[in-house]
C-alpha cells in the first residue's frame, strides 16, 4: 500500500499562462494539470479542464479556473465555458457571472 501523498494547497500552486500553446497549467507531484482553451476576437473559449484522478479533490482544477478567469477579467476577454466544469464553476460564483460570453 502506497502511503498517502501530501496535500498540496491550491493557493501553493505555481499557475502559469502558456499563451503560445493556449492553456494555463501547473505541475503538481510531477503531474500535469491544465485548462486548453482558444482565444477568439474577446472570447477564451475553454475547452477542457484536466487534472490528473490521483491528484483529484485538492481544489487544484478550481484554482485553475480562478486563475483563467482572473485573466480574462484582467484582459477585458468574455469567457465561453465548453468545459462541464468551468461552466458549473461559473454558475455556483456570482461574481464570475459579467464574464459570461
Amino acid at each position: 500500500m502506497k502511503p498517502p501523498r501530501p496535500h498540496v494547497r491550491a493557493t501553493a500552486l505555481d499557475i502559469r499562462h502558456d499563451a503560445a500553446q493556449a492553456c494555463f497549467d501547473c505541475t503538481v507531484d510531477g503531474l500535469r494539470c491544465v485548462i486548453d482553451y482558444r482565444l477568439i476576437d474577446s472570447v477564451m473559449h475553454i475547452a477542457h479542464t484536466e487534472v490528473p484522478p490521483a491528484l483529484e479533490g485538492r481544489g487544484i482544477a478550481a484554482a485553475l479556473v480562478r486563475f483563467a478567469l482572473a485573466h480574462a477579467r484582467a484582459h477585458g476577454l468574455k469567457v465561453n465555458a465548453l468545459c462541464s466544469y468551468v461552466r458549473v464553476y461559473m454558475q455556483r460564483h456570482a461574481d464570475t457571472h459579467d464574464l459570461r460570453a
